[in-house]
């Protein structure tokens, strides 16, 4: 059960106190519950007494990011408590459903306006988190001094002290960065992307409809977004077809896939059962390097 005084406070702060609350799936690190208050209203609260500071209030920022652009359907924020005494965040309950026949349309659709959604620069004027993880942001005037300074190379340093990596596939990850800017494609604008889109960050509702959760935004090449999409599956191929037919990919975005699939998968080294990871690592950058 949620703690008494969690649930004081979550009463407080959407003015009406907590009737009952259910454990349910939805953070990696934190507890994920559906509430129902007393006046029979349902909501999604997530908790963690032990959270680093601005672990909710970053969720919320990226949550309001992806709501002003209007394309992507994603829970609002209802209430938010990222302080020493609570850390929670509140948000409107999504009842689950199954895709409907436009499902994939849509959301491949959807995605695509997002990413045309842009900035004078890549990164983001804040740091983000993905799981458990701070992913530094700053701004960039290139999409290769992004990914390569602040995705690629902090993540290789913690993988190699971790003893995660052996050194040569440190040194090969590293010629790899040292190679992004002929690596990368044709230019493109800076896109707001999800940031962390594999097949548990989208839900569909009860009508159908496709839903956005646990967004780590920035500024950065929209093929990340869908180079995740396809490293662990989830997504069907009309998402695909609808994204290419409203905002059709730079040539080569093929050969790029597994290029932007090396940062979240040396994030998976360091998770407690590295193994697969790890040599996907290996040979992705065995091929780029």
């Amino acid at each position: 059960m949620i703690a008494p005084g969690v649930a004081e406070a979550i009463g407080r702060s959407l003015g009406a106190a907590v009737r009952s609350a259910t454990p349910v799936g939805g953070g990696e690190s934190s507890d994920a519950w559906r509430v129902e208050l007393d006046d029979a209203t349902l909501v999604f609260a997530k908790t963690n007494a032990a959270a680093d500071p601005g672990l909710f209030s970053t969720e919320a920022d990226g949550l309001t990011r992806l709501e002003a652009t209007g394309t992507v359907r994603v829970p609002r924020v209802l209430a938010l408590a990222d302080d020493a005494t609570d850390r929670f965040i509140i948000l409107n309950w999504i009842e689950p459903g199954r895709p409907d026949a436009d499902h994939d349309d849509e959301l491949g659709g959807e995605l695509a306006d997002l990413h045309r959604t842009t900035a004078p620069q890549f990164g983001l004027d804040r740091d983000t988190i993905t799981g458990r993880r701070r992913q530094p942001n700053a701004w960039c005037d290139t999409w290769a001094e992004l990914y390569g300074q602040y995705r690629l190379r902090p993540t290789l340093r913690l993988a190699a002290d971790a003893e995660r990596l052996t050194a040569p596939t440190v040194a090969r990850v590293e010629r790899v960065i040292d190679r992004l800017a002929e690596l990368v494609g044709p230019p493109e604008p800076p896109a707001l992307i999800h940031g962390d889109l594999w097949g548990g960050n989208a839900l569909v509702d009860s009508d159908g409809r496709p839903w956005l959760i646990d967004p780590a935004v920035s500024y950065s090449h929209r093929e990340m977004d869908l180079a995740m999409m396809h490293l662990f599956g989830g997504f069907g191929s009309g998402v695909f077809a609808a994204y290419e037919a409203r905002y059709p990919l730079s040539d080569g975005w093929r050969d790029r896939v597994e290029l932007y699939q090396l940062f979240p998968l040396l994030v998976h080294t360091l998770h407690p059962a590295p193994g697969v990871y790890v040599g996907a690592v290996n040979e992705i950058a065995r091929h780029y390097a």
